[in-house]
Protein backbone atom coordinates (compact mmCIF):
# COMPACT_ATOMS: atom_id res chain seq x y z
CA UNK A 1 0.00 0.00 0.00
CA UNK A 2 3.38 2.56 1.03
CA UNK A 3 4.57 1.51 -2.82
CA UNK A 4 1.11 2.26 -4.26
CA UNK A 5 0.87 5.45 -2.91
CA UNK A 6 4.99 6.68 -3.56
CA UNK A 7 4.16 5.72 -7.50
CA UNK A 8 0.86 7.78 -7.06
CA UNK A 9 2.60 10.63 -5.93
CA UNK A 10 5.60 10.67 -8.28
CA UNK A 11 3.88 10.26 -11.05
CA UNK A 12 1.85 13.34 -10.23
CA UNK A 13 4.57 15.08 -9.86
CA UNK A 14 5.67 14.18 -13.39
CA UNK A 15 2.71 15.48 -14.84
CA UNK A 16 2.23 18.72 -12.87
CA UNK A 17 6.42 19.59 -13.90
CA UNK A 18 5.28 18.50 -17.58
CA UNK A 19 1.75 21.01 -17.60
CA UNK A 20 4.39 23.47 -16.53
CA UNK A 21 7.34 23.02 -19.03
CA UNK A 22 4.49 22.89 -21.95
CA UNK A 23 2.98 26.49 -20.74
CA UNK A 24 6.22 28.50 -20.20
CA UNK A 25 6.99 27.35 -23.61
CA UNK A 26 3.60 28.64 -25.24
CA UNK A 27 4.32 32.00 -26.97
CA UNK A 28 1.77 34.18 -28.68
CA UNK A 29 1.69 33.79 -32.77
CA UNK A 30 4.17 35.85 -35.01
CA UNK A 31 2.53 37.28 -38.09
CA UNK A 32 4.61 36.08 -40.82
CA UNK A 33 5.29 39.09 -43.55
CA UNK A 34 6.95 38.57 -46.98
CA UNK A 35 9.77 41.26 -47.06
CA UNK A 36 11.90 43.09 -49.78
CA UNK A 37 15.14 45.19 -49.52
CA UNK A 38 15.06 48.73 -51.09
CA UNK A 39 17.04 48.98 -54.00
CA UNK A 40 18.48 52.12 -55.50
CA UNK A 41 16.51 53.30 -58.38
CA UNK A 42 18.18 52.19 -61.90
CA UNK A 43 17.36 53.48 -65.33
CA UNK A 44 18.83 53.57 -68.34
CA UNK A 45 21.86 56.36 -68.60
CA UNK A 46 20.32 57.55 -71.59
CA UNK A 47 17.18 58.35 -72.75
CA UNK A 48 15.57 60.10 -75.81
CA UNK A 49 12.45 62.34 -76.13
CA UNK A 50 10.84 64.27 -79.11
CA UNK A 51 11.62 67.06 -79.89
CA UNK A 52 10.32 70.73 -81.13
CA UNK A 53 12.81 73.30 -82.83
CA UNK A 54 10.51 76.44 -81.63
CA UNK A 55 10.87 80.70 -81.98
CA UNK A 56 13.48 81.96 -79.63
CA UNK A 57 11.07 84.82 -78.87
CA UNK A 58 6.97 85.03 -80.53
CA UNK A 59 4.84 87.66 -80.40
CA UNK A 60 0.96 88.47 -81.39
CA UNK A 61 0.80 91.68 -82.16
CA UNK A 62 -2.53 94.09 -81.80
CA UNK A 63 -3.46 97.35 -82.07
CA UNK A 64 -3.82 99.29 -79.02
CA UNK A 65 -7.04 101.28 -80.26
CA UNK A 66 -9.61 99.98 -82.41
CA UNK A 67 -10.83 101.06 -86.29
CA UNK A 68 -10.87 99.23 -89.83
CA UNK A 69 -8.28 97.61 -90.83
CA UNK A 70 -6.83 99.56 -93.73
CA UNK A 71 -3.27 97.53 -94.75
CA UNK A 72 -1.45 95.24 -93.94
CA UNK A 73 2.22 94.94 -95.10
CA UNK A 74 3.06 92.04 -93.77
CA UNK A 75 3.27 88.71 -95.89
CA UNK A 76 3.17 85.20 -94.52
CA UNK A 77 6.54 83.75 -94.56
CA UNK A 78 8.79 87.03 -95.28
CA UNK A 79 11.23 88.30 -93.18
CA UNK A 80 10.99 91.93 -91.66
CA UNK A 81 13.40 94.23 -89.88
CA UNK A 82 12.86 95.84 -86.50
CA UNK A 83 11.18 99.18 -87.11
CA UNK A 84 9.31 98.82 -90.50
CA UNK A 85 5.62 99.40 -90.61
CA UNK A 86 3.50 95.94 -90.39
CA UNK A 87 -0.38 97.00 -90.56
CA UNK A 88 -2.18 100.08 -90.01
CA UNK A 89 -6.23 100.96 -89.34
CA UNK A 90 -7.52 104.04 -90.35
CA UNK A 91 -6.48 107.09 -88.84
CA UNK A 92 -8.98 109.63 -89.91
CA UNK A 93 -11.06 109.62 -86.13
CA UNK A 94 -7.89 109.60 -84.16
CA UNK A 95 -6.53 112.27 -86.39
CA UNK A 96 -9.95 114.47 -86.04
CA UNK A 97 -9.96 114.46 -82.20
CA UNK A 98 -6.14 115.23 -82.13
CA UNK A 99 -7.16 118.74 -83.44
CA UNK A 100 -9.79 118.88 -81.37
CA UNK A 101 -7.99 118.69 -78.31
CA UNK A 102 -4.70 120.49 -79.52
CA UNK A 103 -7.16 123.54 -80.42
CA UNK A 104 -8.24 123.27 -76.44
CA UNK A 105 -4.76 122.87 -75.60
CA UNK A 106 -3.55 126.34 -77.18
CA UNK A 107 -6.45 127.98 -75.87
CA UNK A 108 -6.09 127.23 -72.64
CA UNK A 109 -1.56 127.47 -72.65
CA UNK A 110 -2.34 130.71 -73.98
CA UNK A 111 -4.79 131.67 -70.85
CA UNK A 112 -2.48 129.97 -68.26
CA UNK A 113 0.64 131.87 -69.70
CA UNK A 114 -1.15 135.13 -69.28
CA UNK A 115 -1.73 134.09 -65.68
CA UNK A 116 1.51 133.46 -65.11
CA UNK A 117 2.73 136.87 -66.15
CA UNK A 118 0.04 138.10 -63.67
CA UNK A 119 1.06 136.35 -61.10
CA UNK A 120 5.06 137.33 -61.50
CA UNK A 121 3.66 141.21 -61.19
CA UNK A 122 1.53 140.35 -58.20
CA UNK A 123 -1.71 141.23 -59.69
CA UNK A 124 -2.76 137.41 -60.00
CA UNK A 125 -3.67 135.66 -56.97
CA UNK A 126 -2.79 132.48 -55.80
CA UNK A 127 -5.68 130.68 -56.13
CA UNK A 128 -5.95 131.77 -59.88
CA UNK A 129 -2.27 130.76 -60.83
CA UNK A 130 -2.96 127.11 -59.53
CA UNK A 131 -5.97 126.65 -61.33
CA UNK A 132 -4.09 127.79 -64.44
CA UNK A 133 -1.49 125.60 -63.82
CA UNK A 134 -3.83 122.90 -63.07
CA UNK A 135 -5.57 122.96 -65.95
CA UNK A 136 -2.56 123.17 -68.25
CA UNK A 137 -1.36 120.05 -66.81
CA UNK A 138 -5.22 118.41 -67.50
CA UNK A 139 -4.89 119.86 -71.20
CA UNK A 140 -1.56 118.39 -71.42
CA UNK A 141 -2.29 115.14 -70.79
CA UNK A 142 -5.03 114.70 -72.31
CA UNK A 143 -2.85 116.32 -75.48
CA UNK A 144 -0.69 113.56 -75.24
CA UNK A 145 -3.24 110.82 -75.05
CA UNK A 146 -4.45 111.86 -78.42
CA UNK A 147 -0.80 111.98 -79.90
CA UNK A 148 -0.70 108.29 -78.87
CA UNK A 149 -3.68 107.33 -79.73
CA UNK A 150 -3.21 108.16 -83.24
CA UNK A 151 0.70 107.17 -83.34
CA UNK A 152 -1.39 103.62 -81.93
CA UNK A 153 -3.18 103.08 -85.48
CA UNK A 154 0.18 101.64 -87.19
CA UNK A 155 1.87 98.53 -85.80
CA UNK A 156 6.14 98.52 -86.46
CA UNK A 157 8.13 95.55 -86.02
CA UNK A 158 9.57 95.18 -82.73
CA UNK A 159 12.83 93.04 -83.72
CA UNK A 160 13.50 91.47 -86.96
CA UNK A 161 12.00 88.53 -87.01
CA UNK A 162 9.42 86.67 -89.70
CA UNK A 163 5.85 86.78 -89.98
CA UNK A 164 3.78 84.01 -88.68
CA UNK A 165 0.35 84.67 -89.30
CA UNK A 166 -1.60 87.50 -90.76
CA UNK A 167 -4.61 86.56 -89.15
CA UNK A 168 -6.98 89.47 -90.64
CA UNK A 169 -7.47 91.12 -93.79
CA UNK A 170 -8.85 94.76 -94.75
CA UNK A 171 -11.28 96.10 -94.28
CA UNK A 172 -12.16 94.46 -91.08
CA UNK A 173 -12.78 96.06 -87.84
CA UNK A 174 -10.56 95.00 -85.03
CA UNK A 175 -11.09 96.09 -81.40
CA UNK A 176 -7.95 96.90 -79.28
CA UNK A 177 -5.76 94.38 -78.14
CA UNK A 178 -7.14 91.63 -80.91
CA UNK A 179 -4.04 89.97 -82.34
CA UNK A 180 -3.61 91.06 -85.72
CA UNK A 181 -0.05 89.27 -86.81
CA UNK A 182 2.14 86.87 -85.46
CA UNK A 183 6.22 87.37 -85.61
CA UNK A 184 8.42 85.44 -84.28
CA UNK A 185 12.32 86.45 -84.01
CA UNK A 186 14.99 85.73 -86.22
CA UNK A 187 17.64 84.95 -83.81
CA UNK A 188 19.17 81.11 -83.38
CA UNK A 189 15.57 79.42 -82.38
CA UNK A 190 15.59 77.03 -79.37
CA UNK A 191 14.86 73.00 -78.31
CA UNK A 192 11.45 71.96 -76.46
CA UNK A 193 11.00 69.00 -75.03
CA UNK A 194 8.39 67.30 -72.18
CA UNK A 195 9.81 64.90 -69.83
CA UNK A 196 7.87 63.38 -66.72
CA UNK A 197 8.31 63.20 -63.38
CA UNK A 198 11.23 60.48 -63.14
CA UNK A 199 13.27 62.62 -64.87
CA UNK A 200 12.37 66.03 -63.20
CA UNK A 201 13.74 64.54 -60.19
CA UNK A 202 16.92 63.80 -61.55
CA UNK A 203 17.70 66.84 -63.22
CA UNK A 204 20.75 67.13 -60.68
CA UNK A 205 21.90 64.17 -62.44
CA UNK A 206 21.62 64.83 -65.88
CA UNK A 207 25.49 65.41 -67.71
CA UNK A 208 24.27 66.94 -71.00
CA UNK A 209 21.65 66.52 -73.60
CA UNK A 210 22.26 66.23 -77.56
CA UNK A 211 19.79 65.97 -80.57
CA UNK A 212 19.46 64.83 -83.97
CA UNK A 213 18.36 66.19 -86.68
CA UNK A 214 17.71 64.60 -90.24
CA UNK A 215 19.69 67.01 -91.99
CA UNK A 216 22.97 66.63 -89.88
CA UNK A 217 24.73 63.76 -89.55
CA UNK A 218 26.49 64.41 -86.68
CA UNK A 219 25.11 65.18 -82.74
CA UNK A 220 24.46 68.48 -81.46
CA UNK A 221 24.91 69.91 -78.18
CA UNK A 222 22.91 71.37 -76.58
CA UNK A 223 22.61 73.87 -73.32
CA UNK A 224 20.06 73.65 -70.42
CA UNK A 225 17.90 76.76 -70.62
CA UNK A 226 15.03 76.00 -67.89
CA UNK A 227 13.14 73.49 -66.54
CA UNK A 228 9.52 74.21 -65.81
CA UNK A 229 8.79 73.53 -62.21
CA UNK A 230 4.95 72.93 -63.50
CA UNK A 231 3.05 70.11 -64.80
CA UNK A 232 0.95 69.88 -68.08
CA UNK A 233 -2.32 68.53 -68.46
CA UNK A 234 -0.09 65.27 -69.43
CA UNK A 235 1.27 65.50 -66.31
CA UNK A 236 4.69 66.40 -68.06
CA UNK A 237 7.81 68.99 -67.51
CA UNK A 238 8.56 71.39 -70.07
CA UNK A 239 12.33 71.90 -70.70
CA UNK A 240 14.18 74.42 -73.18
CA UNK A 241 17.42 73.61 -74.50
CA UNK A 242 19.41 76.36 -76.59
CA UNK A 243 21.53 75.24 -80.24
CA UNK A 244 24.86 76.46 -79.82
CA UNK A 245 25.72 79.71 -81.55
CA UNK A 246 28.29 78.33 -83.91
CA UNK A 247 25.75 76.22 -85.58
CA UNK A 248 25.81 76.49 -89.38
CA UNK A 249 22.73 75.08 -90.57
CA UNK A 250 20.32 76.25 -88.16
CA UNK A 251 16.98 74.06 -88.15
CA UNK A 252 13.79 75.52 -89.20
CA UNK A 253 10.86 76.58 -86.36
CA UNK A 254 8.67 73.80 -86.56
CA UNK A 255 11.16 71.27 -86.86
CA UNK A 256 11.19 67.98 -85.28
CA UNK A 257 14.02 66.43 -83.60
CA UNK A 258 15.22 63.61 -81.27
CA UNK A 259 16.71 64.79 -78.10
CA UNK A 260 18.83 62.35 -75.75
CA UNK A 261 19.53 63.34 -72.15
CA UNK A 262 22.84 61.55 -70.71
CA UNK A 263 22.73 60.58 -66.66
CA UNK A 264 25.82 60.72 -64.60
CA UNK A 265 25.25 58.28 -62.36
CA UNK A 266 22.44 56.98 -60.50
CA UNK A 267 21.31 58.81 -56.95
CA UNK A 268 21.26 56.63 -53.77
CA UNK A 269 18.08 59.05 -52.32
CA UNK A 270 16.18 57.91 -55.06
CA UNK A 271 14.72 54.26 -54.65
CA UNK A 272 12.60 51.78 -56.10
CA UNK A 273 10.24 49.80 -54.43
CA UNK A 274 7.12 47.38 -54.78
CA UNK A 275 3.93 49.66 -55.11
CA UNK A 276 2.25 46.58 -52.82
CA UNK A 277 4.66 47.88 -50.02
CA UNK A 278 2.75 51.60 -49.80
CA UNK A 279 -0.12 51.81 -47.90
CA UNK A 280 -1.98 55.45 -47.28
CA UNK A 281 -3.33 57.27 -44.17
CA UNK A 282 -4.98 60.50 -43.60
CA UNK A 283 -3.94 61.29 -47.78
CA UNK A 284 -0.03 60.53 -46.85
CA UNK A 285 1.94 57.32 -48.31
CA UNK A 286 3.32 55.04 -45.63
CA UNK A 287 6.01 51.88 -45.68
CA UNK A 288 6.27 49.71 -42.96
CA UNK A 289 10.55 48.98 -42.43
CA UNK A 290 11.81 46.27 -40.33
CA UNK A 291 13.85 47.23 -37.25
CA UNK A 292 14.74 44.38 -34.79
CA UNK A 293 12.12 42.16 -35.84
CA UNK A 294 9.42 44.79 -35.50
CA UNK A 295 7.66 46.82 -38.09
CA UNK A 296 8.14 50.96 -37.95
CA UNK A 297 6.00 52.81 -40.18
CA UNK A 298 7.58 55.23 -42.13
CA UNK A 299 6.46 58.31 -44.55
CA UNK A 300 7.62 58.52 -47.92
CA UNK A 301 6.89 60.68 -50.87
CA UNK A 302 6.46 59.14 -54.50
CA UNK A 303 7.59 60.44 -57.63
CA UNK A 304 6.46 58.17 -59.65
CA UNK A 305 4.32 54.75 -59.98
CA UNK A 306 5.58 52.54 -62.90
CA UNK A 307 3.84 49.93 -65.03
CA UNK A 308 5.83 47.19 -63.79
CA UNK A 309 4.45 47.25 -60.37
CA UNK A 310 7.07 49.46 -58.67
CA UNK A 311 7.27 53.47 -57.48
CA UNK A 312 10.19 55.83 -57.72
CA UNK A 313 10.16 56.94 -53.90
CA UNK A 314 12.17 60.51 -53.40
CA UNK A 315 12.27 60.62 -49.76
CA UNK A 316 11.78 58.77 -46.90
CA UNK A 317 13.93 55.28 -47.89
CA UNK A 318 17.82 54.28 -48.37
CA UNK A 319 19.42 51.80 -50.32
CA UNK A 320 19.45 48.55 -48.41
CA UNK A 321 16.31 49.35 -45.76
CA UNK A 322 13.79 45.86 -45.42
CA UNK A 323 10.48 46.50 -45.78
CA UNK A 324 6.86 44.59 -46.07
CA UNK A 325 5.68 44.52 -49.29
CA UNK A 326 2.98 42.58 -48.64
CA UNK A 327 -0.39 42.23 -45.58
CA UNK A 328 0.72 45.91 -44.99
CA UNK A 329 -2.99 47.19 -44.21
CA UNK A 330 -2.77 44.16 -40.84
CA UNK A 331 0.32 45.16 -39.46
CA UNK A 332 -0.11 47.96 -36.28
CA UNK A 333 3.38 50.38 -34.92
CA UNK A 334 6.13 48.31 -33.52
CA UNK A 335 4.78 45.03 -33.77
CA UNK A 336 6.76 42.00 -33.81
CA UNK A 337 6.42 39.83 -37.11
CA UNK A 338 8.38 36.74 -38.42
CA UNK A 339 9.79 37.16 -41.90
CA UNK A 340 7.96 34.66 -44.43
CA UNK A 341 11.71 33.10 -46.28
CA UNK A 342 11.98 34.05 -50.28
CA UNK A 343 11.36 31.10 -52.36
CA UNK A 344 14.71 29.46 -53.44
CA UNK A 345 15.19 30.23 -57.49
CA UNK A 346 17.12 26.93 -58.00
CA UNK A 347 14.64 24.91 -55.50
CA UNK A 348 11.21 25.16 -56.73
CA UNK A 349 8.64 23.65 -54.12
CA UNK A 350 11.78 23.30 -51.56
CA UNK A 351 12.02 19.66 -52.59
CA UNK A 352 15.75 19.48 -52.12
Amino acid sequence: MKRYIFYSMMIGLITITLGCGNQSQTTPSLVRVKCDTVRAFTSSNKLQFPARIKAAEEVNMAFKVSGELTQVLAQEGKSVRQGDLLAQINPRDYELQLQAVEAEWQNIKAEAERVFDLYADSVATTSDYDKARFGLQQISAKYENAKNQLADTKIYAPFDGYIKHCLFDPPTVVGAGMPVITLYSSSMPEVEIYVPSSVFYRQNEIASFNAKFDFLEERVTLQLISISSNVNSNQLYSVRLALPSSMKRRPSVGMSAMVEIVFRTTSENIVEIPTSAIFHENDLDYVWTLVKEKVVKRPIEIAQLHTNGTATITSGLKTGEIIVIAGVNKLKENQYVKVQPQASKTNTGGLL
